[in-house]
């Protein structure tokens, strides 16, 4: 293995455990998404380290979001209105603790687009 290619294969690695752990803070701390750093992780993981990437698969709660997103781009329900829902109350306190309004008006935009984009993507098929 070329040193280029070693050290690719560490920095796709540190990228997945990084957005892993982003990932699961987001479990426990409103706005800070868990979903999309998860998707991250797994496509960095896959990248960098087989073993990562089939433990990610493998796992009970991330798993099937990510086979479910690498198979078709699909999104659950329920993990599109927790999403939006995070996402709202986090535009809430945005414009309940922003020094300026426009701050809170350009977080809540992001966010919208996004939530948009979210609620578009497909749903996984009923098994």
């Amino acid at each position: 293995m070329s040193p280029i290619h070693h050290a690719r294969r560490w920095l796709w690695l540190l990228l997945a455990y990084v957005a892993l752990g982003l990932g699961i803070i987001g479990v426990f701390l409103p706005g800070l998404p868990t979903t999309p750093f998860v998707l991250l992780a797994a496509f960095a993981a896959a990248r960098g380290s087989k073993r990562l990437h089939d433990r990610l698969l493998a796992h009970r709660t991330f798993g099937p979001m990510i086979r479910e997103w690498q198979a078709t781009g699909a999104v659950n329900r329920r993990a599109k209105y927790w999403a939006i829902g995070m996402m709202a109350a986090s535009s809430v306190i945005m414009f309940a603790t922003a020094p300026k309004w426009w701050m809170a008006g350009i977080g809540t935009g992001i966010m919208a687009v996004v939530g948009l984009w979210l609620w578009l993507r497909p749903e996984p098929q009923a098994a």
